[in-house]
């Protein structure tokens, strides 16, 4: 029988991936955190309608992607594709809308129903963060500041580039709407198949595009910078300025848009070429009806989600694994005073292994091959004197070294 393997779109995370994935998830947690922010953790299903209300039943998410099934009691559950309506759910359960802001981050896996490909799975996995209660322009700002600066401390800085753009107000967004339907309208032709559709149901879909037909048109569409009123223009040129007083750069970029008519004024994305074709790594904006649709009050935000496996591969440089203490011990009595060693060394924070399989050469083989920076052998001799033999592998220099002083005798406390 041929042995099991992952389910299609799945992988495992194993030895320098799984390193890759926690040295992303501790960094970016260590940057959250100095900007106040708290981690949540919600479950990774959910009732099908905290997602099919918020991301719209005629997005390819809920039409195409969602993992949706029916439990044994009969309701409709969705595991997550994404974790931003499950943070307002929590957000509105948990009695939290009167006690904001709320400054949270979340990271681990998220499922949609995808072409496998590179960097692109069925279960893949995110961190992101939610600034719950964003009053204006310096909290949006602040939040673009605090993802730079998670893609700085990943080493990523020269790899990736902000692009922003505006979505203006509902006012403004209407306005453009309805221009740019009356545009599509007239050339409702030259369309392809699948934007003729989006025409009806959700009209700035089209701008998502990838068809050259539709890419064509966009070139003549109406500009959005035409339709901004004057609240939406003031709140572009703040966002700006304070990015600028952060010390952030950003290129202004009018192709980003959502197609959620929740999210408003502040979109951007965080690209690079590093991957080959320019690929987005990390992306959000602020958003403004979300929380109503779980049952809420009116709760402005701004957030941001980042795929994990994709900054794993962008990373350059993993901690190395440390350094560990191999124990060789000689004989039954050995092996028993082996388990205090190992006890010892562990409670003062070191690596420690006790190596028993074969002879001494073999199990110092071993040791070696392991990395180890030391190691300590362990006999009949060395019990009956209260003391241990010890190794320094790099140097190759061999003392004998009481059992009480081994901790301090390897630099510990």
């Amino acid at each position: 029988m041929a042995g099991l393997q992952p389910p299609r779109g799945t992988h495992d995370l194993i030895g320098e991936t799984m390193r890759r994935h926690r040295h992303v998830v501790e960094t970016a947690s260590r940057v959250l955190e100095t900007y106040g922010f708290e981690e949540w953790s919600t479950p990774v299903f959910e009732d099908t309608r905290v997602f099919s209300r918020t991301l719209g039943e005629t997005s390819d998410v809920v039409s195409k992607e969602m993992y949706t099934f029916e439990d044994r009691g009969g309701e409709s559950i969705t595991l997550r594709p994404e974790n931003t309506a499950s943070i307002c759910r929590a957000l509105v359960t948990n009695g939290l809308t009167q006690t904001l802001p709320q400054k949270v981050f979340y990271h681990g896996p998220m499922f949609r129903y995808e072409r496998p490909q590179k960097g692109r799975y069925r279960q893949f996995h995110q961190i992101g963060a939610e600034l719950l209660g964003a009053e204006g322009p310096l909290r949006d700002a602040e939040v673009i500041a605090m993802a730079q600066d998670i893609l700085t401390a990943l080493g990523l800085a020269d790899d990736v580039a902000l692009e922003l753009n505006t979505l203006g107000d509902l006012a403004s967004r209407q306005a453009w709407r309805e221009a740019l339907v009356a545009y599509f309208r007239q050339h409702e032709d030259a369309l392809s198949e699948e934007s003729r559709i989006r025409l009806d149901a959700n009209p700035l879909r089209i701008l998502d595009s990838k068809s050259e037909q539709d890419r064509r048109l966009l070139d003549e569409a109406p500009a959005f910078a035409d339709y901004l009123n004057d609240d939406s223009r003031r709140f572009w040129d703040e966002l700006r300025n304070f990015l600028t007083a952060f010390g952030v750069t950003f290129r202004e970029n009018p192709r980003i848009v959502r197609g959620l008519d929740y999210y408003s004024h502040t979109a951007f994305e965080f690209v690079t070429t590093k991957l080959g074709a320019q690929g987005t790594v990390l992306a959000g904006g602020r958003y403004e009806g979300l929380v109503e649709q779980m049952g809420g009050p009116a709760v402005p935000a701004i957030g941001w989600a980042a795929g994990i496996e994709r900054l794993a591969l962008l990373v350059d440089h993993v901690p190395d694994v440390p350094a560990g203490i191999g124990i060789v011990p000689m004989g039954t009595e050995a092996t028993l005073a082996a388990a205090s060693v190992a006890r010892r060394l562990r409670n003062s924070g070191f690596r420690a292994e006790i190596e028993t399989r074969g002879n001494v050469k073999k199990r110092m083989e071993r040791v070696v091959k392991s990395g180890a920076s030391h190691v300590v052998v362990l006999g009949e001799d060395e019990l009956a004197r209260d003391v241990v033999q010890l190794r320094d592998l790099q140097t190759r220099e061999q003392k004998d070294v009481a059992l009480s002083a081994l901790v301090e005798a390897l630099g510990g406390a």
